[in-house]
């Protein structure tokens, strides 16, 4: 398996992408293409020890950058030899089996649109992740590719996301809500009043198994297996549980390390507490699968370091295996027909 990775995407590029490339080589078997400056990613090796790249690493020129200066639109199509437009053209001509940048989300998605194109019947590919819950995990889709949206697209979301949810966490029949203000059929504005009778429709026909509408708290209690709304909304839900994560881990810290009693019982519940904190950490996660391409294109966290690096790489690993892709394009035919 070959992953094509952006080695200049992003806050830290390129020293902790290529720290989060090595070290997910080493767990998950797979051949790292890193794309980047050459210079820049050999001074980057060196620095982690490396005369050279380690066997089994490639390291592929690219002498652009894109930026976040630079137009989303546009980007991708100006800059041809940059690091992020190299990963998406050998993803597109079979020279990479997924692509992983932490680069500008906006440039990513519409370059992924461009040169991988969308899966036939997909009107708009989604950014997906997981995000911790009280019974496991749930799916938010879309978190931020898709400010604007039309009932269809809502439908064609939760579509995606429950067959995602089937593959990646084993779920037969994945819950899916509507994100909305209240619980009601009759609660939301258009949008959401119309995406309700689409996917009410959906879930009487078993395409889907709707279980109506769902509020923010009802994501954080794992109600549902999937939350579908729209972008806009998504993306400051996402952000919000990021945010409330890790204030909440940062007042137990303080609270635990108060006194030697509170030290003493943080030591007794070491095992417990690390296992909240790695639900809440959002490295863990790492990035998100943008669905309804063609092919894997994860999304890793901007500001992100080499653990957020090799949790992205981990899920486009899972993509390829899962065949998440072909299964998707299976089930929009499927609709059509």
């Amino acid at each position: 398996m070959r992953i094509a990775i952006d080695a200049m995407g992003g806050d830290n590029a390129p020293l902790e992408i290529i720290k989060g490339s090595l070290e997910a080589k080493k767990e998950y078997g797979f051949t790292p293409v890193l794309v980047g400056r050459m210079d820049a990613m050999e001074k980057a090796l060196k620095e982690l020890g490396c005369a050279s790249a380690p066997e089994g690493v490639e390291l592929v020129d690219a002498p652009e950058v894109i930026d976040m200066h630079d137009d989303p639109a546009s980007a991708v199509r100006r800059k041809k030899d940059s690091s992020m437009a190299k990963i998406l053209y050998m993803l597109r001509d079979g020279s990479a089996d997924a692509a992983v940048s932490a680069g500008s989300t906006g440039a990513l998605l519409s370059g992924a649109t461009v040169v991988v194109r969308r899966i036939h019947g997909v009107r708009r590919a989604a950014l997906a992740p997981f995000i911790p819950s009280g019974k496991g995990k749930t799916l938010l889709i879309d978190c931020g590719a898709n400010v604007e949206c039309t009932a269809e697209y809502l439908m064609q979301f939760a579509t995606m996301g429950s067959l995602y949810c089937r593959v990646a966490l084993g779920i037969e029949s994945p819950r899916v809500g509507l994100l909305n203000n209240g619980a009601e059929e009759s609660k939301g504005g258009p949008l959401q009043k119309e995406s309700y009778a689409l996917l009410k429709a959906a879930g009487e026909q078993g395409e889907i198994n709707f279980i109506g509408n769902i509020e923010g708290r009802d994501v954080c209690m794992g109600v549902a297996d999937v939350a579908v709304t729209d972008g806009f909304t998504g993306n400051v839900m996402m952000k919000g549980i990021e945010g409330m994560g890790l204030s909440m881990l940062g007042s137990l810290k303080e609270m635990f390390y108060k006194n030697a009693w509170t030290k003493l019982a943080a030591l007794l519940l070491r095992k417990e507490l690390g296992e909240l904190k790695k639900t809440y950490d959002v490295s863990e996660v790492g990035g998100t699968i943008l669905l309804g391409i063609r092919r894997p294109v994860v999304k890793a966290h901007g500001s992100g370091k080499a653990k957020d690096i090799r949790s992205a790489i981990r899920q486009a690993v899972e993509a390829v295996n899962s065949g998440i892709c072909d299964r998707i394009a299976q089930a929009m035919e499927t609709q059509e027909a």
